[in-house]
């Protein structure tokens, strides 16, 4: 896999394993075969998850938007499932499905309420997706994932279960549980698209990008007319660094659905990592232009402004991200407000302005109090990691002690992959910014899909002789192809240092 798993979450996911297997032998026990080639030919009834609605049309609208999320329509089926709940409600599964995939914080926050209240009068099945969703969103990760086991156990025959649950572990890094999952539903219908699409996005985590492109040759075949297949194609050559015929790819993606615009973005991206910046920002106002969803244009917008960074423009990077945390300011999307201040920290050259940035972002994630506590935790661990860093970088040791203090104890209360990653990078960082390289290995080991850390790690096995290790981690770096700002970073190496941009003027 692209990096180890924390102790205390490889317990929790295998705990998904043993009840799968539990399940699946019971259920195995329950019907005996008469015969080996009779147990081959009989098929087990699938058990789909109840939904409790008493309107046949909102039943309708919420399996229609299973069905786009699944083909990866993700807007199309948020709006089926609002639909779903104005037809209904009462119904709470359409309200939690709503919470897990809206982008929207105040309707996130809404839908989760709601699907909880209801949730008393809803089937077993229902209480613990909502229990599971609910629970993850307001910082309890080990609890959430606990009910998402004990769901995915119930329903060992429905595949729209499996996937479902993959595709958060996914989301959240799980990635080897995910795999498992994927292929209990392939086990149930062999040629169920997307999981094949998901496995393609596995083996390229993991660079095995042979057989990423064999799943990807075979969901391409089922689905001839759709234009995710060719967007995932797209995605997956980017990964291996194949980009002109990724671009071929997202073009044909497009020309199946012009408005699919995950391919749009794709574009852009990919002609930033090529280097051209001009034509990628060209793209991204496309893809900005032809989206519907707020916070998928602040963040196209900010990949925009990456490009700036890339040309180390930092005055026009600094005014984008800029006007971006002002406008999510006052239109309450606390996250991408805290993100942009965020990255014009990560790239600043001044010191004291950049901690000034980190300290308007930490700011920001509470200005509403709408924000899921998951979004929330996620993006603080990333404010106080930078923290740290930052005020060491700058000789303010006391400083940078008490945000790395604080990132231990809310990776303390709280599991979620991403700040557990950043503690350890954090920590990491630390330990070799005092030059004990060898303990500084094993933290930064558990940061590896994060492009600066990988920097600190070539170094690191560098200093302490796995000279093995140092190379295979900078093939690694050079060859990841992200187009994030972390990766662009990386790629210029350390930190120029300049004169500090002037602050942009405006309104807050």
């Amino acid at each position: 896999m692209l990096r180890k798993i924390s102790a205390m979450l490889v317990v929790v996911i295998c705990l998904l394993t043993v009840r799968l297997a539990v399940a699946h032998e019971h259920d195995a026990d329950a019907k005996p075969a008469k015969s080996a080639k009779a147990s081959k030919s009989k098929t087990l009834p699938v058990k789909a998850m109840p939904l409790t609605t008493s309107s046949v049309k909102a039943r309708d609208l919420y399996q229609r938007a299973l069905q786009d999320y699944e083909l990866l329509y993700l807007g199309r089926a948020t709006i089926g499932w609002r639909a779903a709940t104005k037809e209904d409600p009462q119904f709470a599964a359409a309200f939690a499905m709503l919470a897990l995939n809206s982008r929207d914080p105040e309707e996130i926050r809404n839908a989760r309420e709601q699907a909880k209240q209801l949730a008393a009068k809803v089937s077993p099945g229902e209480k613990l997706m909502i229990r599971w969703i609910a629970t993850v969103q307001e910082g309890n990760f080990l609890d959430g994932i606990a009910a998402m086991n004990d769901m995915v156990a119930m329903f060992p025959r429905d595949k729209h279960v499996y996937y479902v649950a993959a595709n958060w572990l996914m989301g959240v890094q799980g990635n080897e549980q995910a795999h498992h999952l994927l292929h209990k539903s392939l086990d149930i219908d062999p040629d169920f698209a997307p999981a094949l699409n998901n496995l393609a996005y596995l083996h390229a985590r993991n660079r095995e990008f042979g057989e990423a492109l064999e799943s990807m040759d075979r969901y391409a075949a089922l689905l001839p007319k759709e234009p995710n297949p060719q967007d995932s194609y797209g995605e997956i050559l980017r990964m291996a660094g194949r980009f002109d015929d990724a671009i071929e790819h997202y073009r044909a993606a497009l020309k199946i659905d012009a408005s699919f615009n995950t391919s749009q973005i794709g574009l852009a991206d990919t002609y930033a990592l090529m280097g051209d910046q001009e034509r990628a920002r060209l793209e991204y106002d496309k893809a900005v232009d032809n989206e519907p969803d707020q916070a998928n244009r602040f963040d196209y917008r900010m990949q925009k402004a990456i490009t700036w960074v890339r040309e180390k423009n930092y005055v026009e990077a600094d005014r984008q991200l800029w006007r971006i945390s002002v406008e999510a300011h006052s239109q309450s999307y606390e996250l991408q407000e805290a993100q942009a201040l965020r990255r014009m920290a990560q790239y600043g050259t001044d010191d004291q302005q950049a901690l000034d940035h980190l300290t308007a972002a930490e700011d920001a994630l509470t200005h509403r109090q709408n924000l899921a506590a998951s979004d929330r935790d996620e993006e603080r661990a990333r404010i106080l990691r930078l923290r740290a860093a930052r005020s060491l970088q700058a000789g303010k040791q006391e400083a940078a002690q008490v945000a790395l203090n604080q990132l231990g104890q809310l990776a303390s209360d709280n599991h979620d992959r991403v700040i557990q990653e950043c503690w350890h990078g954090a920590v990491g960082e630390m330990l070799a910014a005092k030059g004990n390289f060898k303990e500084a290995v094993a933290e930064l080991e558990e940061d590896q899909d994060n492009p600066e850390t990988l920097v600190l790690l070539t170094r690191a096995y560098k200093e302490t002789g796995a000279t093995d290790k140092s190379r295979a981690t900078e093939d690694r770096l050079r060859t990841m192809n992200l187009p994030s700002l972390e990766q662009a970073l990386a790629a210029a190496g350390t930190r120029e240092k300049a004169a500090p941009a002037p602050e942009p003027v405006a309104a807050r």
